[in-house]
C-alpha cells in the first residue's frame, strides 16, 4: 500500500499508452507524454497559487495517513478508523513508536514515521520560507502605506533634504505630519541617505517606499488616492528626459482609478515643456519651472545685490511666508486701510472672488474688499495674525526724490545654461541701451549661436545689450587673465550645464571660479584705487549692502550659483560673494506649493519678467536722514509710490527683516539703511 503511489507515478506513461491503445487515432499530432504534462500542472499550480506549497504539503500528508492507515489495517487486527488514527500519530510524532509487537507492524511504523519527518522537515521550511518573505517584504517597503492626508513624493534628487527640512517646519505648528517617499531605490539605502541629513524632522514621519511612479500597483501602495498634496521631483539627468519622465509620471496619476484628492505640484526643468504637462494634468497640475526661475532670479540678484537672501527669508518656513485667508470684518474697507490693519502682517494682495478667484499683487490703494475676497499676507505663521484697529500714521509727503536714470552696463557671464537665451531677454528687458553682455565658456561660438537661437532668441533683436563672445575654461587662470574683469559691473557664474548633474563638482567650479575672478581682481584693482563713483547707483547713496557685495573691486558684484547648501557656508564665511542657492529655493517652493497651490500664482508672477517683483530700495525714497518714523509710517510712504514695503535691512545688521513685529515703534532712521518692498517691474 505503501509503495502504490511510487509505481503509480513511475508507470504512470504506460496507463496512458494502454488507455490510447483501445481509442481509434486518427493523423492528430503527438501528444506530450503523461509524466511531462502532470509535472507542468504542478509547476503551472505553484506559479500561479500562492498557497500552493502549504496545499501540496496537506495534500501528501493526507496522502502518508490514508496509504499509511490502509497499511496498518492490513498488517494488524484493529479497525480501519483506529489503523488511520494510529497513523496520524506516526505522522505526527515520528520516532516514538518503536514499542509495536511484530515485523510487519514495525516495518509500516518505521515507513509512516519516516515520511512524517520529511512532512514536518517540509513544514519548518515553509513556515521558515514566509517568515523571511514578510520581512525581506517590510525591508524592502513592500507593503501598502495605510496613511490619509499625506504629502507624497515621487522621485529622488538632491533637493529631497531641504524639501523634507521644509515640509517638516511647515507641519510644526500641528504637531508634525506624514512625508511618504517612494522612488526606485533600495527602502534601506533611502532611510539611510534621509538619517545623514541630522535634521529634527520635529514629529514628521518620513516613510519610504521601493517601486516606480509609472506602475499604478507601486502608487496605490503608497495610497496616492488619499494624499493632500504630490511632489513629482525632477530626476538627475537630461532636462528633455528628466520632463519627459515627469509627463509620463503625470499621465499614471491621471490613471488612478480612485482620483486624486490633493494637488500635484511637478517641478519642471524646462519652461518650454511647462504647457504640454499642464494639458495633460489639467486643473490638479500646479508646476514649478525650477531652472528658468533660478535664472531669472540671478539676474535680478545681479541687479539689485542681496535679493536672494530676501528670497530664502520668504520661500522658507522658518520665518515668513505668504498665506492667503479670507477676513469677512474687512469687507467694504479700501486696500490702503486693509495695508495697516494688521499688527502681525504685511498685506501685499487680494484675492478677488469676483475675477475667479485671481490673485492681485499690489492693488491700487482705492480697491474696496468686497464678500468673498481673500487677503494676501507675509505673516509668521497661518494661526499668528488677525486684523486690528487702525492706527494713527504720519501721512506726510514723500521726499522729493526721483529714480535714477539708468546707464549701459557690463556684465560676465561665466558659464552656459540651458536656459541662457531666457536670461538674455530677461537681461534685454532690464538694461539700459548700449549695454554689453560678455559670455564666456567652453562651447565654440558658433555652436553658441545655433543653440542660442533653437532656444527662441531673436539675436537681430537685440537692442539694449551687445554679445561679446569669449571661449576659454572658467577654472584656469590664464584664461580668466584675458578678461578684463576690473571692469564689469556684475559677473555671474553659472552652475555649467556640463557638471549639472553633479552637485559637488559644480560647486567646486564655481568655488574656483569665484576665488580665481576675486585674486585678478584684486591684483589688477586694489581697493584703495577703486573709491571712484560707481556707474550703476547715481542719483541716491551707496548703501552699505551693496557695499558688502562689492568686496575687492568696490564695482565688480558677483553672483554665485550654488547647488549644495554645505558650499552655501563656505561662500558666506569668506564673505567674498553673494550667492544663489538654488536647489534649496526650489526646494522651498515646492513646499510652499505643495501646502497651499494658490501661493503659485503668487511666485509666478514676482518671478515673471513683467508685473510685480521684489525690490531693494535705498531709504531716501522715504525718509531723511534721522527722520523717526514707525513701520506703519514707511508702509503709507510706500503706498505714494505705489509699493508695498515689506521689510527693512538696518546698516548695523547682517539679515534682513521682514514683516517686524513691531511696526509702531518710531526709530531713527539712515540713509544707509534700505527697504525691501513689492512694486511694479520698472
Amino acid at each position: 500500500m505503501l509503495l502504490t503511489p511510487f509505481l503509480l507515478y513511475k508507470y504512470l506513461d504506460r496507463i496512458s499508452q494502454i488507455k490510447t491503445s483501445f481509442k481509434k487515432t486518427s493523423g492528430s499530432e503527438e501528444e506530450a507524454p503523461l509524466k511531462k504534462r502532470v509535472a507542468y500542472r504542478v509547476d503551472v499550480f505553484f506559479s500561479v497559487y500562492p498557497y500552493a506549497k502549504l496545499l501540496a504539503l496537506l495534500f501528501a500528508t493526507i496522502l502518508l495517513i490514508g496509504f499509511g492507515g490502509l497499511a496498518l489495517y492490513a498488517v494488524s487486527d484493529g479497525s480501519l478508523s483506529e489503523a488511520l488514527w494510529l497513523s496520524w500519530t506516526f505522522v505526527a510524532d515520528s520516532g516514538n513508536h518503536a514499542d509495536r509487537v511484530g515485523v510487519g507492524p514495525r516495518i509500516v511504523s518505521v515507513l509512516i514515521s519516516s515520511g512524517g519527518m520529511l512532512v514536518f522537515a517540509m513544514m519548518l521550511g515553509l513556515v521558515s520560507d514566509a517568515i523571511s518573505e514578510k520581512v525581506d517584504s517590510l525591508r524592502k517597503g513592500k507593503s501598502e502605506v495605510i496613511e490619509m492626508n499625506h504629502i507624497l513624493i515621487l522621485g529622488w534628487s538632491d533637493k529631497l533634504g531641504s524639501l523634507l527640512k521644509q515640509l517638516s517646519i511647515a507641519n510644526k505648528s500641528l504637531g508634525g505630519g506624514v512625508v511618504v517617499v517612494l522612488a526606485e531605490r533600495d527602502k534601506e539605502e533611502m532611510e539611510m541617505d534621509i538619517a545623514k541629513l541630522e535634521f529634527n524632522f520635529m514629529g514628521t514621519s518620513v516613510i519610504c517606499r521601493s517601486g516606480s511612479p509609472l506602475i499604478l500597483a507601486d502608487l496605490k501602495k503608497v495610497s496616492v488616492s488619499k494624499a493632500r498634496a504630490i511632489i513629482v521631483l525632477a530626476a538627475d539627468e537630461n532636462a528633455d528626459q528628466s520632463d519627459a519622465r515627469a509627463l509620463r509620471v503625470v499621465l499614471s496619476l491621471a490613471g488612478v482609478k480612485e482620483g486624486l484628492r490633493g494637488h500635484v505640484v511637478v517641478e519642471m526643468s524646462d519652461l518650454d515643456n511647462e504647457p504640454l504637462v499642464k494639458l495633460v494634468g489639467g486643473e490638479l497640475i500646479e508646476t514649478v519651472v525650477a531652472h528658468d526661475v533660478i535664472g531669472r532670479l540671478m539676474i535680478q540678484c545681479a541687479l539689485q545685490p542681496g535679493l536672494a537672501q530676501i528670497w530664502e527669508d520668504i520661500l522658507g518656513f522658518e520665518n515668513a511666508e505668504f498665506y492667503i485667508k479670507r477676513w469677512p470684518e474687512l469687507d467694504g474697507k479700501c486696500f490702503q486701510d486693509v495695508l495697516i490693519s494688521f499688527p502681525e502682517a504685511v498685506p501685499c494682495g487680494v484675492k478677488v472672488a469676483a475675477m475667479g478667484g485671481k490673485i492681485m499683487i499690489n492693488p491700487d490703494d482705492d480697491y474696496v474688499l468686497k464678500e468673498g475676497d481673500e487677503v494676501l499676507v507675509i505673516a509668521e505663521d497661518d494661526d499668528t495674525y488677525a486684523p486690528g484697529p487702525l492706527p494713527e500714521v504720519d501721512r506726510s509727503f514723500l521726499p522729493n526724490v526721483v529714480n535714477p536714470p539708468k546707464y549701459p552696463e557690463k556684465i560676465l557671464f561665466c558659464g552656459w545654461r540651458r536656459d541662457i537665451d531666457d536670461m538674455i531677454n530677461v537681461l534685454e528687458a532690464f538694461l539700459a541701451p548700449g549695454s554689453e553682455l560678455w559670455m564666456f565658456n567652453e562651447v565654440p561660438e558658433k555652436k553658441r549661436e545655433e543653440k542660442l537661437i533653437d532656444g527662441g532668441l531673436d539675436l537681430s533683436g537685440l537692442t539694449n545689450i551687445k554679445l561679446v563672445h569669449k571661449e576659454g575654461n572658467a577654472v584656469i587662470r590664464r584664461h580668466l587673465e584675458n578678461l578684463p574683469l576690473e571692469t564689469f559691473d556684475s559677473i555671474l557664474i553659472l552652475a555649467d550645464e556640463s557638471v549639472e548633474d553633479s552637485i559637488v563638482h559644480s560647486d567646486s567650479r564655481s568655488l574656483a571660479t569665484l576665488l580665481l575672478i576675486r585674486d585678478i581682481q584684486s591684483k589688477r584693482l586694489p581697493c584703495k584705487e577703486a573709491k571712484i563713483n560707481p556707474t550703476r547707483h547715481i542719483g541716491f547713496s551707496h548703501s552699505s549692502w551693496i557695499r558688502e557685495m562689492q568686496q575687492a573691486s568696490d564695482k565688480s558684484i558677483i553672483i554665485s550659483e550654488i547647488l549644495d547648501s554645505r558650499t552655501r557656508n563656505l561662500v558666506s564665511v569668506s564673505r567674498i560673494s553673494d550667492y544663489v542657492l538654488s536647489n534649496e529655493l526650489v526646494s522651498m517652493a515646492l513646499a510652499m506649493v505643495a501646502e497651499d497651490k494658490q501661493i503659485n500664482r503668487v511666485l509666478e508672477e514676482l518671478f515673471a519678467e513683467e508685473g510685480n517683483e521684489m525690490c531693494i530700495r535705498p531709504a531716501e525714497y522715504y525718509l531723511y536722514d534721522q527722520e523717526e518714523l514707525c513701520f506703519y509710517d514707511i508702509m503709507v510712504r510706500g503706498q505714494q509710490r505705489q509699493e508695498i514695503v515689506i521689510g527693512y535691512r538696518l546698516v548695523s545688521s547682517e539679515r534682513a527683516v521682514i514683516n517686524p513685529s513691531n511696526k509702531m515703534d518710531t526709530r531713527k532712521w539712515s540713509l544707509d539703511d534700505v527697504f525691501v518692498v513689492i512694486c511694479h517691474g520698472e
